[in-house]
């Protein structure tokens, strides 16, 4: 028996929707914790939400591929990648950071920091700054969401990668709260678009192919 449009719809829009959930999680539990962080520094408390932020972000990239990827074509899919994996060490480093570094003295920190676990940081951080530039261009081009939040997901998500190991400042709070905003105007913008077919190259102006 085949299955009703409208029931194919609300299954389709299942994923999308959860991923804009999540991503407004990722957004608020980046800009809150580092609005706080403005005016008290940092605490476990915010680091808490800090440490967890990452992993909401990572069904919001999924759902945002999908959503676009007619358009992208294979370049989106190569930055889709490469973003997702960036994401998921630097996930894994902003962990380790905000729940166990947190804790240690500074000299402790120092010693334990040796062979290639500084390097292996770095790395991390410079994946995730390549995708996001990738991923963020592709945003770009496609059209498909907002030109503000997708300019500055290619933008301002590159800086905070290199920038978040910087002492707290006043500029690396304003940097997380602007990350913050951005992830959550995506998943808006995502949530918004759920229930209609996702968009092919064809049906939106300037797009001649992408593959």
């Amino acid at each position: 028996m085949p299955i009703p449009q409208s029931e194919a719809n609300r299954h389709s829009a299942r994923p999308a929707r959860i991923g804009a959930l999540s991503g407004v999680s990722a957004g608020l539990l980046i800009a809150l914790p580092s609005f706080v962080e403005a005016f008290t520094g940092e605490t476990a408390a915010t680091s808490f939400f800090l440490a967890l932020s990452p992993a909401f972000a990572l069904p919001l990239l999924g759902a945002l591929h999908h959503r676009q990827s007619a358009v992208t074509g294979r370049f989106g899919e190569t930055a889709y990648v490469v973003n997702l994996i960036g994401l998921g060490l630097f996930g894994g480093a902003a962990f380790t950071s905000n729940l166990v570094l947190f804790y240690f003295d500074e000299s402790v920190i120092d010693e334990t920091l040796t062979g290639p676990t500084i390097p292996a940081l770095i790395g991390s951080a410079g994946i995730l700054a390549v995708g996001c530039a990738l991923f963020g261009a592709a945003t770009v081009r496609a059209r498909v969401f907002p030109r503000i939040p997708s300019w500055a997901y290619a933008t301002a998500l590159p800086l905070f990668a290199f920038l978040i190991a910087l002492p707290d400042s006043v500029l690396t709070s304003a940097l997380h709260i602007a990350v913050g905003a951005t992830l959550t105007w995506l998943a808006a913008a995502l949530w918004r678009s759920t229930g209609t077919g996702a968009p092919r190259a064809d049906e939106l102006p300037g797009h001649v192919g992408t593959r």
